[in-house]
């Protein structure tokens, strides 16, 4: 099982693409609640020039609730995390990370189905992005 699932973008800016990502979370009930711009951090920290690399950590506040509830660890896993990255040719790849790959090191079969429910909302995030 792969923990990812992506698309590449050939025809939109990087900008245009977190502002598309976003708005197809937002659709499925999701927010971004954290943004990490690797590519600034590591020119800050490192002094390392990186191509454009965000982490989006995006929640859905009553799939996070429902999960918390059911495994009260189960925090150390959320956001779901996006990532939006430019290549040389200046396509933007978008990943998601696999929520059922995620889940299936926690032994309890209710995060299963909410992983299930969680994994059909990205992939339509994925997918409407192309």
């Amino acid at each position: 099982m792969n923990y990812y699932f992506n698309t590449v973008l050939s025809k939109v800016s990087f900008d245009e693409a977190i502002e598309k990502v976003t708005a197809e979370l937002k659709k499925e009930g999701f927010g971004v609640l954290t943004e990490i711009d690797i590519q600034k951090t590591f020119k800050a920290k490192l002094d390392i020039d990186f191509k454009k690399y965000r982490i989006l950590g995006a929640c859905n506040p009553q799939f996070a609730h429902k999960a918390i509830e059911v495994e009260d660890k189960i925090g150390a896993f959320l956001p779901c995390n996006i990532i939006v990255q430019q290549d040389v040719e200046n396509a933007v790849e978008v990943s998601a990370v696999n929520p059922i790959a995620m889940m299936s090191r926690v032994d309890n079969k209710e995060l299963t189905g909410l992983a299930i429910e969680i994994e059909a909302k990205l992939k339509r995030v994925i997918k409407n992005l192309g």
